[in-house]
């Protein structure tokens, strides 16, 4: 029996990519931190439980021990995290690394983290150039990653660049600007550039998918991983008030957000699409299904979680997030709102 080792295997892209794996056969170990926490998890989705930190040297011995077949790497943010792993090259037969689409620069050097975004081609296909790796930053970190596993002719390894990510247990969910809205008891949201951004989604399902098709099939490659269509954050909303069974009124306001109102985590004022062709010809990728069908369990996910205690406990990552701005100014909102009606 092949095996696998995943690191990150605890979290939101994990909690899929193991049972995929384990299912294709896979016996797979997950290295994890807190055992009290998720050993009763990996236990159940049949596989092994790894205690200990990645960047503890004697941790990857005892998860490496005797050699696995892949590597998934869900969680690395730059090169020192491959280095680590790449001293123990011999104990590894192929990787699979999450990336990020944030890598990507247009022609002018504009991009996720420059003061003016991007210009991109609609879509972006893998051959778009990226920044320039280095560890200041999450983009350049995560081309320094890319670079350090690339570079390993012995280790033939997949990098995967996902767009928003979506999906349970997801540390900054995107989609909950509009599920607290509802909770909220707002019936009306206001969204900026018109409602007509485009900043592709990505399901963890589709993450899964990739990582278990990646890992069957070893390479060296880079490839794009996102949901089979980008939607418009207008669309988005739309999906979203589906899975809550509710219906929300949309406001549309023209460029970017003003004092907060019309801001969304996927307020962008260009378009950011991601192809997806390279995935269906080197690894026979099919989408295990669109956003407003992916997304459901995640919404779910985030009411139980609101149900359970506070919500910046839980979602820590949206929480830094906020360095973007208000994504609930509703006075501001309201005040817009009422000028209109005016």
């Amino acid at each position: 029996m092949a095996t696998a080792l995943v690191i990150g295997g605890s979290g939101q892209i994990g909690r899929l990519a193991v049972p995929a794996l384990v299912a294709d056969g896979w016996e797979v170990r997950v290295l994890t931190r807190d055992a009290a926490a998720h050993g009763a998890q990996v236990a159940a989705w049949g596989a092994e439980l790894v205690v200990g930190d990645r960047h503890d040297p004697d941790a990857l011995d005892r998860a490496l021990v005797g050699g696995v077949d892949a590597l998934v790497d869900v969680v690395a943010y730059d090169d020192t995290d491959a280095e680590l792993l790449l001293a123990r090259r011999d104990r590894i037969g192929s990787a699979v690394v999450v990336s990020s689409a944030a890598v990507y620069v247009d022609a002018h050097g504009d991009g996720f983290e420059t003061d003016e975004f991007g210009t991109f081609p609609v879509p972006v296909d893998e051959d778009q150039p990226t920044v320039a790796p280095g560890r200041g930053s999450y983009a350049t970190g995560k081309v320094a990653l890319e670079h350090a596993w690339l570079r390993a002719a012995d280790v033939p390894a997949t990098v995967l660049r996902p767009g928003a990510i979506h999906g349970p247990g997801c540390r900054q969910p995107r989609e909950w600007t509009f599920v607290k809205r509802v909770l909220d008891g707002r019936d009306v949201r206001v969204l900026a550039y018109d409602g007509a951004s485009r900043f592709h989604t990505t399901s963890t399902q589709v993450i899964a998918e990739l990582v278990r098709l990646a890992a069957a099939n070893p390479g060296d490659r880079v490839l794009n991983a996102a949901d089979p269509e980008a939607l418009t954050v207008a669309e988005i909303g739309d999906a979203v008030d589906t899975a809550l069974g509710v219906r929300t009124r949309t406001v549309t306001v023209p460029g970017p957000p003003v004092d907060d109102v019309g801001l969304t985590p996927w307020c962008v004022p260009r378009p950011m699409v991601l192809d997806m062709s390279r995935a269906r010809e080197a690894l026979g990728y099919v989408a295990p299904g669109g956003y407003a069908q992916t997304v459901r369990p995640a919404v779910e996910w985030l009411v139980e979680q609101a149900r359970a205690g506070d919500w910046r406990t839980a979602f820590p990552g949206f929480v830094r997030m906020e360095a973007m701005g208000d994504f609930f100014a509703y006075d501001a909102e309201d005040r817009l709102l009422a000028d209109r009606l005016d």
